[in-house]
């Protein structure tokens, strides 16, 4: 199957890129999944899997007796996945490379569904919920992890040019036909497909330079500012300025920033 790409790219990266993501926010993630009750034994369908790395984590968890059914559009993402669970010696994995909104999801007795930073992406989410409460159990649980205000990213004292890069990012995802503040919209989905919401919590956080989370934001700038380069929004001096901008809120122990509002919902399968 050929590649197809995302708005972020799927190249080597943004592979990189999202597993330095994955490990900031791991601490956040586990701390869901116990809240929710996934453990030993349980069957997890990973919706918007990527290159895995909640996957292996996933597997890890619910052991031999459990498994991890792994969904991913991207064929470099699956390799990436599929290489990682044989170097890690996993056999509870399943991964199916699809398109979430177009193919059929694969039907199981799952326990819990996983979702992370996918609604904001794809074309139609109230067709992904819908597929979703399709396959899922009465009884079982979807987690989402969903940008909900991306606009909240910001620098005290602010930064121009990042404020200015975050227009760009959100205009180029809503060009693809995604939307940044997809997480919006989930209480009103899972109300039309049959779930009950059981919590919902608000994920922002205030970082200094010298903690670790500072790097996920830092690293995306990183990453993106060359794909804009490569789409036509900005140029070289835009990226030169962009940087030297945020190396120097760097260098100022007072630098805070606010990370784009991320909700956490949890709902039941009715």
């Amino acid at each position: 199957m050929s590649e197809r790409d995302y708005v972020l790219g799927t190249h080597e990266e943004e592979v990189e890129r999202l597993g330095l993501q994955h490990r900031v926010w791991r601490p956040a993630v586990l701390d869901c999944w116990e809240r929710a009750g996934i453990t030993t034994g349980k069957r997890v369908l990973d919706v918007g899997a990527g290159p895995g790395y909640a996957t292996v984590d996933l597997a890890e968890i619910v052991g031999p007796s459990g498994g991890v059914v792994a969904l991913e559009r991207s064929h470099n993402f699956v390799t990436a996945l599929t290489e990682t669970v044989r170097a890690r010696g996993l056999t509870n994995v399943q991964a199916h490379e699809l398109d979430l909104v177009t193919d059929e999801l694969p039907k199981g007795d799952y326990d819990f569904s996983w979702c992370r930073w996918v609604l904001s992406f794809v074309s139609d989410p109230a067709q992904l919920i819908a597929k979703l409460a399709g396959v899922m159990p009465k009884g079982s649980m979807s987690i989402f992890h969903e940008y909900g205000h991306y606009e909240t990213w910001d620098f005290l004292p602010p930064l121009e040019m990042q404020k200015r890069f975050r227009e760009h990012v959100i205009a180029t995802w809503r060009e693809s036909g995604g939307d940044p503040n997809a997480g919006r919209d989930l209480p009103k989905l899972f109300q039309q497909n049959k779930f009950a919401i059981r919590s919902i919590k608000p994920l922002l956080f205030c970082v200094r330079p010298n903690e670790y989370m500072w790097q996920w934001p830092k690293e995306f700038i990183e990453v993106y500012l060359p794909r804009l380069q490569q789409m036509g929004r900005i140029d070289e001096q835009f990226a030169a300025e962009l940087l030297a901008d945020f190396a120097e809120a760097e260098k100022n122990p007072n630098t805070v920033m606010i990370t784009p509002l991320v909700l956490e919902v949890v709902a039941e399968k009715l």
